[in-house]
């Protein structure tokens, strides 16, 4: 089997795939739009055992337990500031919480040794032949390789080139969120205090570094709306006049909105690919069964590179029983991790009545107690000793 292997993407899944083809020969290429790492960016978490042990066989996981964010209760108000519900730390952090750009900074170095990385550039085109892929860049020169992995999030450009475009995989959920960051007025420690109305929510959360500095984040219902992803100032547009005329500190908000260089802004989305192959290509992660939101995308993503890695090393020259078998063994799980984000924006900015029968459920400790439990169920699924059986070096 070839061992040239281009990777699309150097957030989480890439870095995380790149790693385990490294360790078990490979020679793989990570490609990235972005010119370097990204720093910061929202907290992210890992849950039930699945997770750990993968993050424990990659060598991370004291690594990562070290930058913990330590999780954030989280309060839902009315405009006029009344508790509504109440939210344990655990309920949202899991049992590993970290910052994005912590999670793929550590990835990233962890995967160094092995890897070659080509930042500010990206796929433009692929032709498979009989023997690998032919390669086209933005910026670099045509290239082959054995095998394409899209490991590039939600919006996959390897699945828009090798598999069609966006609109037959990517399912709108009726919702739109977007994060900035601002002054921390509030003095917010490890809270976060957001305001619902019907179909919205407004919320602030202290600094996971800088206590001077706030996380805000909205989320509001609408349906698929058409606006250019590159044009901030039509973003921005949009969550004012979604937001115009609540009470609460969203006055505030918008007007620091107004100011922000660097804002996230997307819908609440959900990837579903009949089939995560095609040829000589296939999809990892969000690119495959992805959800913006609640879907445990990273720990799924973490989980399906290192099941990806080590089928083709099991494979020993057939891609195509490699790509099958990885699709076998995770398929179920990634849907069913996947289902979460379907029930996000319904949560976090639920309508009248769905915002009554939240909070009257999550006032109750048992119940809360039982989704907690419920959640690390779906995050459990029977994985290989890969290492240990491919015999793997464990430096």
């Amino acid at each position: 089997m070839g061992k040239n292997v281009l990777i699309s993407g150097a957030s989480i899944a890439g870095p995380a795939l790149a790693y385990w083809l490294g360790r078990y020969g490979f020679h793989p290429t990570v490609v990235e739009l972005a010119p370097a790492l990204r720093e910061g960016g929202q907290a992210v978490d890992f849950r039930g055992e699945t997770h750990l042990t993968v993050l424990e066989r990659m060598g991370v996981l004291d690594q990562l337990r070290r930058l913990e964010t330590g999780g954030r209760t989280t309060t839902f108000v009315d405009p006029k500031g009344r508790q509504r519900l109440h939210l344990p730390a655990e309920f949202t952090g899991g049992d590993i919480e970290v910052l994005r750009g912590d999670l793929s900074r550590v990835l990233y170095e962890a995967s160094l040794p092995y890897t070659e990385y080509v930042f500010g550039d990206s796929v433009t085109g692929t032709t498979e032949t009989a023997t690998g892929v032919q390669v086209t860049f933005r910026h670099g020169a045509p290239r082959e390789f054995d095998l394409v992995i899209g490991a590039d999030g939600l919006h996959s450009n390897i699945r828009r080139i090798a598999f069609g475009p966006e609109r037959d995989f990517v399912t709108h959920l009726g919702y739109y969120a977007a994060t900035w960051k601002l002054p921390n007025h509030l003095g917010l420690g490890r809270e976060t205090v957001g305001c619902n109305t019907p179909g919205r929510l407004a919320q602030l959360g202290g600094g996971h570094r800088d206590p001077a500095v706030a996380d805000a984040f909205v989320v509001f219902a609408a349906p698929e709306l058409t606006y250019d992803r590159h044009d901030l100032t039509a973003q921005k547009a949009l969550i004012a006049e979604r937001f115009a005329g609540i009470g609460w500190q969203v006055p505030a908000m918008l007007e620091s909105l107004e100011s922000t260089s660097e804002l996230y802004f997307d819908s609440i989305s959900r990837a579903d690919v009949p089939v995560w192959h095609r040829g000589r290509t296939a999809l990892v992660g969000d690119a495959a069964c992805g959800a913006t939101i609640g879907g445990m995308g990273t720990g799924t993503g973490v989980v399906a590179a290192y099941v990806l890695a080590g089928e083709l090393a099991r494979a020993a020259g057939d891609h195509r029983a490699a790509f099958a078998a990885y699709e076998g063994r995770l398929r179920e799980y990634a849907q069913g991790c996947q289902q979460g984000g379907d029930r996000t924006g319904k949560f976090l900015a639920p309508g009248r009545i769905g915002g009554r029968l939240r909070d009257a459920m999550l006032n109750r400790p048992a119940l809360m107690t039982w989704m907690l439990n419920e959640a690390k169920k779906f995050s459990t699924v029977e994985l290989p000793d890969y290492p240990a059986e491919l015999g793997a070096m464990t430096g």
